[in-house]
């Protein structure tokens, strides 16, 4: 969750000002990433995954074009499900 805390406020924008319902990560800002064993980013995947399933798209926080592994898996998971994917920064492909 590299940028946990720009995640949140955006959630909060998106849903204050856009009237969007958002369906947010569940972390918290403090923890350090290591911590996670590979069970532990397997259930978080999965979760995601069902998350996309019910959204009608999903907002990626590429923040100075960045994508991880895990984001880069969930854009291919939403575009095959036939989900609208918005970046937040435009994208250089």
């Amino acid at each position: 969750m590299k940028f946990a805390k720009e995640m949140i406020k955006i959630s909060f924008d998106l849903e204050l000002k856009k009237r969007y319902a958002v369906l947010q990560c569940v972390y918290s800002i403090d923890r350090d990433d290591t911590e996670f064993e590979q069970i532990d980013l397997d259930i978080l995947d999965k979760i995601h995954k069902k998350k996309i399933d019910i959204s009608d798209a999903i907002y990626v926080v590429n923040i100075d074009g960045y994508i991880g592994n895990s984001t880069r898996s969930e854009i291919e998971y939403a575009l095959k499900a036939g989900k609208e994917v918005i970046y937040h920064e435009p994208v250089n492909e």
